[in-house]
């Protein structure tokens, strides 16, 4: 029943009921407020930034102006997420990230990915998805169940799963042509969902060289949900020149500006920050470092790393041990299904109690380590590809571990976007020298500002960078 438009996708959550907001829809169809609170829960809770949510509000007013009555209600969230992603609930409730809102450069950007989600919401396409879901679970059973033929049991669902994405990919399409309609006739610029959608693919590539990874290499097979974005730019360029040519429209991107300064960027520093290849949580007062060639994600409740060639990875999360447990005991049952930890050693790591060991799985072999502070116990996983031992990498690891003192725990801040304008001689690569603690501060100075390799930046223009 949700409805996820952009870049990285949540799973679908069940159907379930609640009164309506918005268009009307069957009882089956309906979102609750569970619903409701296990997106919160999935993505960091709500975020509370009144420019912003004031910024979005006129936007969705405009917009149901300019609808003529066909656009109802629509209540706005923001979620405290860094991820890059905006959704729907049939019911007319509306997300962003704010990973999503500060990508955008002006307000018929922002404007374009709101009418989307809207259109995704008068269209029925929640509605029209479910029904053709249960359609083809109907079809699968008959043919599993009945006819009592597993090959074509396997063809049929093989089948529905095409059948669904086309009809998926459809709809976004359908999407992308009502909002561009839309945010033209509530007068803001319509090539601004072609500049966004950019910006998406950019940053998807962005986030996929990072791991040595090019978009190429992350190409949508073919029972994706959604189009390639090379074909929705294009799409919806067609529709804005169906309008007008480039030069009409508003974008106030000064407005826009104003509503983000001061988002976080990045991990929420409750669930700690990552600055290059070291990882800080202030609340737990702990910091350790990844490997050379690692890059780091924080997420809610653990860390992920990866290696540049993808051979490695590393999780970093904790546990508290039951009553009367060991270290020794809680690491020799092993907390990895299906692998056999062994040759468990009794260590210190960064003054606390700890131990390190090994586990060997079918396609993976591991180091282990389990740190002792307090009642917490904190884990590192380190699995190689192979039967390459990885257990170098672990060792920078865990002798990279600490504790972090009161004073350097308050140290510890958020990254933000802040607002620079440019002096007459600022380029790219001085305004990416404000950011040092960021990877790739170049690229990333690009992607935020929707600038091209070799742009010129304009004298006393604002332009947004990642600062504490």
């Amino acid at each position: 029943m949700l409805v996820g438009c952009l870049g990285e996708q949540s799973p679908l959550l069940p159907a379930g009921t609640s009164d309506e907001i918005a268009p009307r829809i069957g009882t089956a169809q309906r979102a609750t407020d569970q619903e409701h609170q296990r997106l919160l829960a999935a993505f960091g809770g709500e975020y509370r930034a009144p420019r912003a949510r004031a910024a979005l509000d006129e936007v969705v007013q405009r917009l149901a102006k300019a609808g003529d009555g066909q656009i109802g209600h629509y209540e706005i969230t923001i979620l405290n997420s860094p991820v890059v992603n905006a959704f729907a609930l049939p019911n007319g409730r509306l997300y962003v990230t704010r990973g999503l809102l500060v990508l955008a450069n002006d307000t018929s950007e922002i404007a374009s990915v709101l009418a989307h989600e809207i259109a995704h919401v008068t269209a029925r396409h929640a509605v029209e998805r479910a029904e053709k879901e249960a359609e083809s679970a109907l079809v699968s059973q008959v043919v599993s169940q009945v006819l009592k033929d597993p090959s074509r049991g396997a063809a049929v669902r093989a089948g529905s799963k095409l059948s669904l994405a086309r009809f998926s990919r459809q709809q976004e399409l359908t999407a992308d042509q009502i909002s561009v309609r839309n945010i033209a006739r509530a007068g803001y610029d319509p090539y601004g969902a072609s500049r966004f959608l950019a910006t998406l693919g950019r940053n998807t590539a962005f986030r996929n060289s990072g791991q040595n990874q090019s978009a190429d290499d992350k190409r949508l097979d073919i029972l994706s949900s959604h189009p390639q974005t090379p074909e929705r730019i294009a799409a919806v360029t067609a529709a804005a020149r169906q309008i007008a040519a480039p030069g009409i429209g508003e974008r106030d991107s000064g407005r826009w500006l104003n509503a983000i300064e001061g988002l976080p960027y990045g991990e929420d520093p409750r669930d700690g920050v990552v600055r290059g290849r070291r990882y800080l949580n202030s609340t737990l007062r702990i910091a350790f470092a990844a490997p050379e060639g690692f890059s780091l994600e924080a997420a809610q409740d653990m860390v992920i790393g990866v290696s540049a060639n993808g051979a490695q990875a590393l999780r970093f999360d904790s546990v508290t041990l039951k009553a009367g447990q060991t270290l020794e005991s809680y690491v020799a049952a092993g907390w990895i299904e299906g692998v056999e930890t062994t040759g468990i050693e009794k260590v210190e790591i960064g003054g606390q109690p700890a131990v390190i060991a090994h586990g060997k799985g079918t396609d993976w072999t591991f180091r282990l380590a389990a740190v002792q502070v307090g009642e917490r116990v904190y884990r590192f996983i380190l699995a190689a590809r192979g039967t390459s031992d990885p257990e170098r990498p672990m060792r920078s690891i865990v002798d990279s571990f600490r504790t972090l003192s009161p004073a350097e725990a308050q140290s510890v801040r958020p990254m933000q976007i802040r607002l620079v304008a440019a002096q007459a001689d600022d380029t790219i690569a001085s305004m990416a020298e404000r950011m040092p603690e960021q990877d790739r501060p170049g690229e990333l100075f690009q992607l935020l500002n929707g600038l091209d390799r070799n742009a010129a930046l304009t004298p006393g223009q604002r332009y947004k960078v990642v600062a504490e």
